[in-house]
């Protein structure tokens, strides 16, 4: 009950406030929140988050310590709020302070967010003096991460402190009352950034958003920089210009995301449920995977071939909004291709000087501006599974926001794996994983990674102690890991024990009960040399038990196997004791040196590393009933084995053989039946849809056959579904329906990728908690 002694009494109060709160508004809102309340003070952005000091009537000064943390803006995150008692002094009025210079601690930079309501309602207003302004901007939305170049977040300390702001931009800037109160991007067309389309036969002097749309509508390919790097766009409804994209891009059949202006705009084409819409118009505009419609028109055939999903994300940026059309613009493409610009197997291109020659075989002109990207952060893609979002990349939008720990750990640098590279560090209880590096197999990735790490490392204040890397000595990821080590240690992480912890991490496990981890993926090396990839562990963070493997077949060619599905398909049969029948599907799609050569390989044993990888038997099960025999981008084979099997009853199942193997309480998966079965039901006639549909049904028995053995034996209730196979939707569905039904706790991956996206995370729970690793 407040009494009149509170209302009089005078207070002083520091308030340390820890979070996402630079970047968001939150100093404005201070300031608003002490003007109502009558207290006078200051704010101050420093190294490890905001300052407050306010000062006036105790009820008030205890007002404003509730609401600080309760009524916060809508993009930040309070993390944790701490006060102090001083000395009453008698100051007048409340100021925003300038930041100091430097500091030490630890704040929490917001990612990039798609154009807010308000800034997009000035964008298409004709009377506003932001109308059309490409570069419209508030506390709400825009970039933040990757202008980011010090802390404290302020203007100077971004890749903005290169434009002046004019007198109205600073007078709404110094503004408590208006929106854009210290906004640090805040610009308009008086004080830049400015678009300009550069490339032959380009006009100068003309509109480049005109230009560049007249020429998405005459077919070309568009080098569109945006908040994280640049993209790629062409007409997504021309045949002739997606298909002169993915020939130029050399991308083979992989996927193109596209860019719609609304829902309404994608219902056409594909199915949208009530997550998907709210992950489509949410702040962090991803690229949702949706399952595409029955007959849909007006796509291009080659933006998505062979795939059960379109990738659509609606505009993040005012480009965006201004390359679609406002109302009243001349027709255009009403669907834009929007796809990483940068050449195959590279990072997304940056830099200005590098987009001119990096992606001059790609673009016909380049729509670019002057205000400088300091950090790459490619598009995030999610897809919705059981109406729960699963992250197939995680990136824009989400990075760098930390994922909270289940216990504390020491600061760590975890550099993650080579394909689709993302690295993380952490200490205490928060881990912060960087945005999409890549696939790391060229110098231009390498040298991206390691300015992506000084980036995080500086934006987090995390001085990393110790260092986690994949166990394969071939990792250039594990190479970097060494060659930085700088007398710290190493700790060489087996892969797949990353991604079970991964999950047990961002379910909040502390690791005091193992759980049940099945990991499939395509690759990872194993403990005894061979590449294990259809595991199932008994694991928490200190170690990890195999208990049961997919049998070991020859992988004859290394990337060759992958690149080519029919050689994984017979080297199954092989392995199975199966006959090469010259009318299989492998058979035929082998040219016949080829086949001489595989079969003595074989024989021989010549080239082959033995694989236990479910990633690679969905590629061998795809060629061998004729779906996918060759792959043009990774999992290519396995993707469409899925659409053909999505909506499909497969009635009589197939059954893996569970086999006692030579160690002890270790056993093996045959899919030698499941092959057997399949040639039969091939042979007779039976649709392949229905083939692919009994593939997954068999896996999904498999891993609930192998999980109620290891509870028989070892206890665990807890069952962790993890690695890249598991991005198939399908099969991700239908584990989890009867693992829950059988008394399972199901862990699915929600907040990082359960592909290798996902693995510096687990990387870093194993780093913390192994004492025996090899350093």
């Amino acid at each position: 009950m407040t009494t009149d002694a509170d209302l009089i009494a005078t207070r002083r109060l520091r308030i340390a406030v820890r979070g996402v709160v630079q970047g968001v508004g939150f100093r404005p809102f201070v300031f608003t929140l002490a003007d109502r309340l009558g207290l006078a003070g200051h704010v101050v952005n420093t190294g490890a988050g905001v300052v407050v000091e306010v000062e006036g009537p105790s009820a008030a000064v205890a007002e404003f310590r509730r609401r600080v943390g309760t009524d916060a803006p809508p993009l930040a995150t309070v993390e944790s709020v701490r006060d102090e008692e001083l000395p009453v002094d008698g100051v007048a009025g409340f100021t925003i302070l300038a930041s100091p210079a430097g500091g030490s601690g630890r704040t929490l930079i917001p990612p990039d967010v798609g154009t807010c309501a308000n800034c997009l309602a000035e964008l298409v207003d004709p009377g506003n003096r932001r109308h059309r302004h490409a570069f419209v901007t508030c506390v709400d939305c825009g970039p933040r991460f990757t202008i980011v170049t010090a802390l404290p977040y302020d203007r100077a300390h971004t890749t903005m402190a290169r434009f002046p702001m004019c007198g109205e931009c600073a007078r709404e800037y110094g503004d408590p009352a208006d929106r854009r109160f210290h906004a640090q991007p805040v610009a308009c067309h008086g004080c830049g950034p400015r678009l300009s389309l550069v490339g032959p036969g380009v006009d100068g002097g003309a509109d480049p958003i005109a230009q560049a749309r007249r020429m998405l509508a005459d077919g070309a390919i568009v080098a569109v920089k945006g908040l994280g790097g640049y993209h790629l766009a062409c007409d997504a409804g021309n045949p002739d210009a997606v298909a002169l994209l993915r020939a130029r891009k050399a991308r083979g059949d992989k996927p193109f995301a596209v860019l719609a202006r609304s829902v309404a705009d994608v219902e056409p084409h594909a199915h949208v449920g009530p997550r998907e819409r709210e992950l489509l118009t949410g702040a962090a505009r991803p690229i949702v995977l949706l399952r595409r419609r029955a007959g849909g028109s007006g796509l291009a055939p080659a933006v998505a071939p062979g795939s059960p999903d379109l990738g659509f994300l609606l505009p993040y940026t005012p480009v965006h909004h201004l390359l679609l059309g406002l109302p009243g613009d001349p027709p255009g493409p009403e669907l834009l291709v929007l796809t990483s610009g940068n050449p195959a197997g590279a990072p997304i291109v940056i830099d200005d000087a590098q987009a001119l020659t990096r992606l001059a075989s790609l673009a016909d002109a380049w729509l670019t501006h002057d205000r400088p990207i300091h950090v790459a952060c490619d598009d995030s893609v999610v897809r919705v599974v059981d109406g729960e979002p699963m992250f197939v990349r995680r990136s824009r939008g989400w990075a760098p926001l930390p994922i909270g720990l289940p216990a504390p750990i020491p600061a760590i640098l975890a550099t993650g794996g080579d394909l689709k590279n993302v690295f993380a560090v952490g200490e205490g209880r928060q881990a912060w994983l960087s945005a999409h590096v890549g696939d790391m197999d060229d110098i231009a990735t390498l040298t991206a990674f390691g300015h992506a790490v000084e980036h995080l490392t500086a934006v987090t204040g995390v001085r990393p102690q110790a260092l986690a890397a994949d166990r394969h000595p071939g990792y250039r990821s594990t190479a970097w890991a060494r060659r930085d080590v700088a007398g710290r240690p190493v700790t060489a992480v087996q892969h797949h024990h990353a991604h079970v912890a991964a999950a047990m991490a961002e379910h909040g496990l502390t690791g005091a009960q193992p759980v049940l981890g099945v990991a499939f993926d395509g690759t990872g090396y194993g403990d005894d040399g061979a590449v294990w990839g259809g595991e199932f562990l008994l694991a928490d963070y200190a170690g990890y038990r195999r208990l049961a493997h997919l049998r070991y077949a020859p992988l004859a060619g290394g990337d060759g196997a992958v690149a080519r599905p029919y050689r994984m398909a017979l080297s199954h049969l092989h392995a199975a004791g199966l006959p090469w029948s010259p009318d299989l599907p492998p058979v035929v799609a082998c040219p016949a040196e080829e086949l001489r050569v595989l079969e003595v390989q074989l024989v021989r044993g010549l080239g082959c590393v033995p694989t236990s990888s479910m990633g690679r038997l969905f590629d061998a099960f795809s060629s061998l009933i004729g779906i996918c025999h060759r792959a043009g981008y990774e999992a290519q084979a396995a993707i469409e084995l899925e659409a053909a099997a999505v909506g499909v009853e497969p009635g009589a199942g197939y059954a893996f053989a569970l086999l006692p193997a030579a160690a002890p309480a270790l056993l093996v998966a045959d899919p030698g039946p499941v092959l057997t079965a399949a040639l039969s039901d091939l042979r007779a006639g039976v649709p392949v849809p229905v083939l692919a549909a009994r593939f997954h049904h068999a896996v999904t028995d498999l891993v609930a056959r192998v999980c109620a053995r290891a509870r028989e034996v070892y206890g665990p209730t807890a069952v962790a579904l993890t690695g890249g196979v598991f991005a198939n939707a399908l099969l991700l569905s239908a584990c989890t329906r009867v693992l829950r039904a059988d008394g399972f706790t199901v862990l699915r991956h929600h907040r990082v990728p359960p592909n290798d996206g996902g693995l510096a995370l687990g990387q870093l729970m194993v780093a913390a908690h192994d004492r025996s690793a090899v350093r």
